[in-house]
């Protein structure tokens, strides 16, 4: 018996189960339609994704953008986003049998988010549902949205954002509300929704805070709008007694993020989906590393280690000789001083191959090989201006270009990371988004053979599972 019923969204009858749409190319049109086929809401990755048509497959990384300024480059990024998910919303609506719907997932601390979005459903928004999008707060999103008669799906981490979006914006554009996306900021993959007040160690209470957001909703004539629970869901029968049978909830849609991951539709690497099955509890870690200045969560590994391991390389400086900063120091032509224990552990860096100083915008410098300095310059020279500000990279979209701050060598180029994992690259040497809950896969009997060998099932097989509470 399944553990959720159908309910009606949009006029139409569908499975209360949404495909979580994520990064670059790790949802698309294959993965996506798959999902709606069978009657619930595949959501395709709007973020500078692969064009692939029956003729074409166009893949661009950093190295393909040659306009002569970051500007340009941002501009034919966009461009080339556009193109590549009117494509893949093309797949998913053949693939999806006419079954469930179909949105797109954008973040709108994308540099260019509004003139993509324009420019997607003006090609494709008559074959799409809705659009769904976080990261920041997307004041114009319904405003947006409603233009082509669709549904929009901000998502939110408590009941306070959305009572923000609500009196500046969505208050006006109310009809067009598709669903509320509450994405639990503690154990959700890639960036997280925390503010500066909460402590991204300290998990709050997920369920009343949703039965918070219900309240807020409710309050605004909102009943029969639905809530998405995301982040951290895994198996409905966790949600059964407290979520699913709780009149004060109601309605609740679930969506998946993580688990769809390891599908056979799924486009992320081989390497990627075995990695999946070695993940051990605690293997997802918190970070502040992401060029957005979000929190974020990830796979731990070489990549996330070397980042740790510039921040604890790292001293504060003084221009002046003043209180304890007594200690002479040359970076490149400009004098700076330093304590006295700063500058020794230095001298032991420097001992072991990191001899390069980087400034950063907090006054601090911190120190790498000349191999790794070599390659952040690079990095934030061909910068392809992917967010609306880059503290990687300085790049900013804005009339001056830049954010105003020097260029933080404690970051990385996230496009540059994302789109190589995404397209076959190192699992070590690059960023792995992942959900707190990614280490399940190593221990739930759905994902073994009779023979205890590792299973990757259909996105069929999976959503079915999840109906019944596998």
């Amino acid at each position: 018996m399944n553990i959720v019923d159908k309910i009606k969204i949009g006029g139409k009858d569908i499975y209360p189960l949404v495909e979580g749409g994520k990064g670059i190319s790790a949802t698309n049109g294959e993965s996506s339609g798959a999902w709606a086929a069978c009657g619930g809401i595949g959501t395709i990755s709007a973020v500078y994704g692969d064009v692939r048509t029956k003729q074409l497959v166009q893949i661009k990384g950093i190295e393909d953008f040659d306009g002569p300024t970051r500007d340009e480059r941002s501009k034919q990024l966009a461009e080339h986003s556009i193109n590549a998910t009117v494509t893949q919303i093309e797949i998913a609506k053949e693939r999806s049998n006419g079954n469930g719907f179909i949105n797109i997932n954008v973040l709108w601390e994308l540099a260019k988010t509004k003139e993509m979005l324009y420019g997607i459903l003006e090609k494709a928004g008559h074959l799409l549902h809705g659009v769904t999008c976080g990261a920041g707060l997307p004041y114009q999103l319904g405003e947006i949205v409603s233009k082509y008669k669709l549904f929009y799906y901000p998502i939110v981490s408590s009941a306070r954002a959305f009572k923000i979006l609500w009196k500046k914006a969505y208050e006006r554009y109310q009809d067009a509300l598709g669903a509320v996306v509450y994405e639990d900021p503690w154990v959700s993959g890639g960036h997280l929704g925390l503010t500066s007040k909460e402590d991204p160690y300290e998990r709050g209470d997920s369920l009343s805070r949703v039965i918070e957001l219900r309240e807020s909703m409710n309050s605004l004539g909102l009943q029969m709008i639905p809530i998405v629970v995301a982040g951290g869901v895994w198996n409905l029968s966790e949600y059964k007694t407290d979520w699913i049978n709780n009149d004060l909830l109601q309605p609740l849609m679930f969506q998946f993020g993580t688990r769809p991951l390891l599908t056979k539709e799924s486009p992320i690497s081989d390497a990627w989906k075995n990695r999946l099955f070695e993940l051990k509890e605690g293997d997802v870690k918190v970070n502040k590393f992401s060029p957005t200045g979000f929190w974020s969560s990830a796979v731990e590994n070489d990549f996330l280690r070397e980042l740790q391991g510039i921040e604890e390389r790292q001293v504060a400086y003084s221009t002046v000789q003043k209180d304890d900063f007594t200690e002479e120091f040359n970076l490149s032509k400009d004098l700076f001083f330093l304590t006295k224990e700063d500058l020794d552990d230095v001298n032991t860096w420097k001992n072991q191959g990191y001899t390069r100083g980087m400034l950063t915008p907090d006054q601090t410098i911190v120190f790498v090989t000349p191999e790794k300095a070599k390659k952040i310059k690079y990095d934030q020279m061909k910068c392809v201006g992917c967010l609306s500000r880059c503290r990687f990279s300085n790049w900013a979209n804005n009339e001056e270009g830049n954010t105003g701050l020097i260029a933080d060598p404690r970051s990385f180029c996230i496009y540059k990371t994302l789109h190589s994992i995404s397209h076959g690259g190192s699992i070590d040497d690059n960023l792995m988004f992942g959900g707190r809950n990614a280490y399940r896969f190593s221990q739930d009997p759905f994902y073994r053979n009779a023979d205890g060998s590792s299973k990757i099932p259909t996105v069929k097989e999976l959503f079915e599972a999840i109906l019944l509470g596998r």
